[in-house]
């Protein structure tokens, strides 16, 4: 019997999770003289012992091998997961006034102590899928901790919504941006996303009633305010009451969000909200294709207001391409969708992986030619959206 295009999909995708982009991860970003994970390591292959070590990065490092495990049941993975999760418990929580820093230097003492909400959603992910693995009640407590702490400080009582960072203290700042490129507004699409993804796992494994209220409030902020009604991309930065700044398209966040939107619905269970968010979703996906090359790629920006295009195809954005038309084809049946899903694998397997050095490049530039001044490994650059594009192939063909 010959295989589908899903199953050929899923035995490729195994393949390059379990032989490449894992074992890197294992072998070459294990820290053994100060603990956790190396910071960085360059384009090159070039290893920074004493680069600092990000919060975002070792959060991500924690959900993939404990996804990895929980799916493929390799315990080299766990053991991998075990290590991350007490290097975050051990050195990234503020035992003094909660949360996690954003920042450690490469021994493992506080840099930078902000409460960015973004990297605490983070922390909420990894810890619950280490929980999906061992049930350790700590990192439960731990989760829920930071859940409270969110809701507390963060969250929008008047309005809705979740503002963007504080200070140590989880008192004000001038300075909410998540990253040098971002603008500097109080609300972002982008931590709205990962803040709901986060809340999605967590609902998982808790079914408390506040979690699940403010699980509907999010989607709600999605569906009312962040999606735009009429050509269904993604509003990406508001000010305090919601006004939009958005100044340009990001395609990657685009297809990224119909996948995401889609999986907090289904574990709501809710069958009204899963009928109205599945319309949307599809008409997310449907508007990201404005972003596909002919080869199958994705671009990674649209600066409307202005008139610039970023045609450079970053490693994060074909993942998540190649998983929200997956799902755009799972939720629609429509074989087009399917088409753009392996054809930005093809071009991931083409272009972006590298099979010399391991892992994946940080983008290729419009002449396809690999980007190496961009890390291989390092604060944003994780084993997170090329590993969970594996990972949710690998786990939807085995729920067929």
């Amino acid at each position: 019997m010959s295989l589908s295009k899903p199953e050929i999909l899923k035995a490729e995708v195994t393949e390059e999770l379990v032989t490449n982009i894992l074992p890197f991860w294992m072998t070459k970003m294990i820290d053994s003289k100060d603990g956790g994970f190396y910071g960085r390591i360059d384009g090159s292959g070039r290893v920074f012992n004493d680069a600092d070590k990000g919060c975002v990065l070792n959060a991500r490092i924690l959900w993939t091998f404990s996804s990895a495990f929980r799916i493929l049941k390799n315990p080299d993975y766990l053991k991998t997961a075990e290590r991350s999760k007490d290097y975050l418990l051990d050195h990234f929580f503020d035992k003094e006034f909660g949360g996690l820093f954003w920042l450690l230097d490469h021994k493992g003492q506080m840099k930078d102590g902000k409460k960015q909400i973004y990297a605490q959603a983070f922390a909420i992910y990894g810890l619950t899928e280490y929980y999906r693995i061992t049930h350790d009640s700590d990192c439960l407590g731990k989760a829920i901790e930071l859940f409270r702490l969110i809701e507390r400080y963060s969250y929008d009582n008047k309005l809705d919504g979740y503002f963007e960072a504080f200070s140590r203290e989880w008192g004000a700042l001038d300075d909410l941006r998540l990253s040098a490129k971002d603008a500097n507004e109080k609300k972002t699409m982008n931590t709205h996303l990962h803040v709901l993804e986060a809340y999605t796992n967590l609902y998982r494994i808790w079914k408390d009633d506040l979690l699940k209220k403010q699980l509907y409030k999010l989607i709600g902020v999605f569906t009312d305010r962040i999606v735009n009604s009429e050509t269904f991309n993604l509003n990406m930065f508001f000010d305090e009451e919601w006004n939009d700044k958005t100044d340009l398209i990001s395609y990657g966040h685009n297809i990224e969000s119909s996948w995401l939107i889609y999986e907090a619905a289904l574990a709501l269970g809710d069958d009204t909200v899963i009928s109205k968010v599945k319309k949307i979703c599809i008409g997310i996906a449907e508007a990201a294709k404005d972003g596909i090359m002919a080869d199958g790629s994705m671009i990674y920006e649209n600066f409307f207001k202005s008139g610039h295009i970023d045609y450079d195809r970053h490693w994060w954005v074909q993942a998540e391409t190649v998983v929200g038309y997956l799902n755009a084809y799972t939720l629609s049946g429509n074989e087009e969708y399917l088409g753009l899903s392996l054809a930005a694998w093809k071009f991931i397997s083409d272009h972006i992986i590298d099979r010399q050095n391991g892992e994946w490049y940080w983008s290729v530039d419009k002449n396809l030619q690999p980007n190496l001044k961009e890390d291989k490994a390092g604060f944003w650059k994780c084993p997170y959206h090329d590993s969970r594009m594996c990972l949710e192939i690998i786990e939807r063909q085995n729920n067929t």
